[in-house]
């Protein structure tokens, strides 16, 4: 570890340039995925009929409890059922998982596949409950 700080020091212009990517390449991946959405904001858009709740979660997870409304597309099956999403091009898609891990990757699938108002909610489900949010149980 010595021996990076000190090869940090002296060659500090290399050193601060490899960061600098790193920041860079961080933000790029980040706004390909789609932006942030607190489960707040979500619920503003889903009570305005602006936003559809795509839940990427797998089937038991999803029968644990699931947001009124949102639709269940596991993540493994998404990019052979985006067809089943056609009809809501013209609303903001809320990708939603377990805990966010997942939900940039389900965007980026969704990007590719065509969609533009593609949105991450920060937290998923986990941060949902966290605020005190109703889910419904079937």
């Amino acid at each position: 570890m010595e021996r990076l700080f000190e090869f940090a020091i002296n060659h500090w212009i290399l050193a601060s340039s490899f960061v600098g990517l790193l920041v860079v390449l961080f933000l790029l991946e980040k706004h390909r995925s789609g932006r942030s959405l607190s489960p707040q904001q979500a619920t503003l858009l889903l009570n305005k009929d602006e936003a559809v709740i795509v839940d990427i979660r797998e089937k038991k997870e999803f029968s644990e409890g699931r947001i009124k409304g949102s639709l269940h597309i596991p993540f493994a099956s998404l990019k052979d059922r985006t067809s089943e999403l056609e009809k809501y091009k013209d609303k903001q898609l809320v990708i939603v998982d377990k805990a966010g891990q997942h939900s940039g990757m389900a965007g980026k699938t969704l990007k590719a596949a065509g969609f533009e108002n593609i949105c991450r909610m920060t937290g998923g489900i986990s941060e949902w409950k966290n605020s005190s949010l109703p889910l419904v149980k079937k």
